[in-house]
């Protein structure tokens, strides 16, 4: 009977974690060169240095500083969710969750090799590696994800049909 439980409690969890993962894959990316982009202003090109130069703790306590800035932010969320602001409070939160991604993305790349250094940070890190790509090749190994990418593809190809007005051939 446990197991009748268990089973598609675990089948959803891995589901959720999985498009939480997927969104962050998403962004992680594209966020952290839009950031690396502004970070060769100079201003930023500044503490961007001062960055890569920090101590495996200190670039640590500068990785989990975005965390802790964000959490008013998703209070107000809440509260404006609350108050019946459903629709501002979640754009809130996107909105959030877009400029929180793009920073931590970037400052993950400006202290991943102080961090490190740390032992146990590169023991869960790889941990953590690990099991992302797995999870990942479990979701697009889904036919809901061959699906997807496949309806993707056909859109794709409907749409350049119709910017360039014609049928594209084999070798387009």
């Amino acid at each position: 009977m446990l197991k009748l439980i268990t089973v598609p409690v675990r089948w959803l969890l891995r589901v959720i974690l999985a498009l939480v993962i997927l969104f962050e894959e998403w962004g992680w990316e594209p966020l952290q060169r839009a950031m690396a982009a502004l970070g060769r202003l100079p201003v930023f090109r500044h503490l961007e240095a001062l960055l890569r130069r920090l101590p495996p703790y200190a670039a640590l306590a500068v990785f989990c500083l975005p965390y802790l800035a964000l959490l008013p932010v998703k209070l107000l969320a809440l509260w404006l969710i609350g108050i019946g602001r459903a629709g501002l409070g979640v754009a809130v939160i996107v909105l959030a969750k877009l400029i929180g991604t793009a920073i931590l993305a970037r400052l993950f790349a400006l202290t991943q090799p102080a961090l490190t250094r740390l032992a146990w940070f590169a023991r869960w890190y790889g941990r953590w590696t690990v099991w992302k790509q797995a999870l990942l090749h479990w979701v697009r190994t889904s036919a809901v994800w061959r699906t997807a990418r496949a309806w993707k593809w056909r859109l794709r190809r409907l749409f350049r049909r119709g910017e360039t007005g014609k049928t594209p051939g084999p070798s387009q």
